[in-house]
């Protein structure tokens, strides 16, 4: 619980200190996508969504920003079979072969609420599009009911490549991985497999859908998670400055501090070794678990201070104060988490603490970091490693202090920025286009008329 308690603490205080000390709020507005095949989401909006009358005149929310949204569905078929550049050639499970129907079918699940116990959590309420596909706004994901779950929430971005599902390695497969979240008591909270495809069975939206993608087989185990799949798997981004530079020998795309960067990333860093590059493409994983010594210091009681003297917290969305852990500390009950990582699907105690590497693509666009959400920015990420890591007896061989000027930091981090994928907006507006499955007074499986949904 004390992230939860932390995000309460650090909002309060950090809101008091700003009528204090008069701190200004910049603007921030969001652009308006495109003109097409469009999706209003301001029809969608409810009483008190839309807040008339805010005093402040310097800060545009992003609730508003919402009303001018728009979304533009894409033939996300054609991005999985040529992949952008920088990315290999996508490989399909043999029962699973990609379709249009199965790619729409995934999307209206993802997007649906109603696969949860509650009707109030779908799978992009973690995966948040515009954010990466992850949550920028808190450093471990929260369920139904505000329950917390000790981990980010990774990027879904070129999820397709992974040969390990979860940041322990507990799942293999895309089309076994979703029914994860879907019952995880603290994610969606669905009591069973049975109940979920029971309550979907009994939504309109849904006719004809699963009979339609899958030769005339209705909703079951395997067809929702061949759906949810195929989905997930169409989320390729790449074409990023960098690859567009070494993989397409554009010597213009990135600038000399990228480049250099990238020197520093495939040598004095090491940061190649797990987060590889091929002469082809790059995935910038190596499809192993590492210790880097947080899970340790976290689950052994260390405090962030031991950590870090600072941390980065988010007023409001591009708005950032750097806040003393003793600060946030004095206003926060601290309760750790033993989360041991690949220990908990192993039972090996050499485990303990390894974590999946995670992919850098897009990277710039994914914070917080690392498993838990420790790190708010990249730069905290970089003094981390410099740093070597924390020392534990299960420490990988490969984190050790790497001595880093300033100079070599900045542009590592600039590296770091490049790999942001050309079509990100195009993949951003397919999802804004998304139809939100939500439960009304018509619907079957209305509580008041069924309360168990069967």
């Amino acid at each position: 619980m004390w992230r939860k308690t932390q995000v309460i603490g650090i909002t309060a205080l950090v809101w008091l200190i700003a009528l204090f000390v008069g701190l200004d709020v910049p603007a921030q507005t969001s652009g308006t996508l495109d003109s097409g095949q469009q999706f209003d989401v301001s029809q969608a909006f409810g009483p008190g969504d839309v807040k008339e009358g805010y005093e402040s005149v310097d800060y545009e929310t992003q609730s508003r920003s919402l009303l001018s949204r728009r979304g533009i569905k894409q033939d996300l078929i054609k991005i999985v079979e040529n992949p952008p550049l920088g990315l290999p050639p996508v490989e399909f499970p043999a029962d699973n072969p990609i379709t249009r129907a199965k790619i729409d079918l995934g999307r209206l699940l993802f997007f649906d609420r109603r696969l949860s116990i509650n009707n109030t959590v779908s799978c992009a309420n973690c995966h948040i599009a515009e954010q990466g596909f992850t949550n920028n706004e808190i450093s471990t994901a929260v369920g139904v009911e505000g329950r917390i779950v000790i981990r980010n929430a990774p990027t879904l971005y070129n999820v397709a490549y992974l040969q390990h599902i979860f940041l322990d390695g507990r799942e293999i497969s895309l089309e076994n991985q979703v029914w994860q979240p879907i019952t995880a008591r603290n994610e969606m909270a669905a009591p069973s497999i049975g109940y979920v495809i029971n309550k979907i069975k009994r939504i309109s939206d849904y006719d004809g859908l699963f009979e339609a993608a899958f030769e005339g087989r209705s909703a079951d185990i395997a067809t929702i998670g061949y759906a949810l799949a195929s989905y997930q798997r169409t989320l390729l981004s790449a074409d990023s400055p960098f690859d567009r530079w070494y993989f397409g020998g554009n010597e213009d795309a990135v600038n000399e501090s990228v480049k250099r960067g990238f020197a520093v990333f495939a040598g004095k860093g090491q940061c190649s070794v797990c987060h590889q590059i091929n002469n082809d493409h790059a995935l910038f994983i190596d499809h192993q678990f590492h210790n880097t010594g947080l899970g340790y210091a976290v689950s052994t009681g260390k405090t962030p201070t031991q950590i870090k003297k600072k941390t980065r917290v988010q007023l409001a969305p591009g708005v950032f104060v750097d806040m003393p852990n003793e600060t946030i500390q004095s206003v926060s009950r601290v309760e750790s988490f033993n989360d041991l990582g690949l220990y908990r699907v192993t039972e090996n105690p050499a485990d303990r603490w390894k974590f999946r590497t995670q992919t850098l693509r897009n990277v710039a666009l994914t914070a917080p970091y690392m498993h838990n959400g420790q790190f708010a920015t990249l730069r905290e990420v970089i003094d981390f490693y410099d740093q070597g890591g924390i020392p534990n007896e299960l420490l990988s061989p490969f984190i050790r202090p790497l001595g880093l000027t300033e100079s070599e930091k900045i542009d590592l981090e600039a590296f770091l920025e490049s790999l942001t994928g050309q079509n990100v907006p195009q993949i951003v507006a397919d999802a804004f286009a998304a139809q939100i499955g939500e439960l009304s007074k018509d619907d079957p499986n209305w509580a008041h008329q069924n309360t168990l949904g069967f």
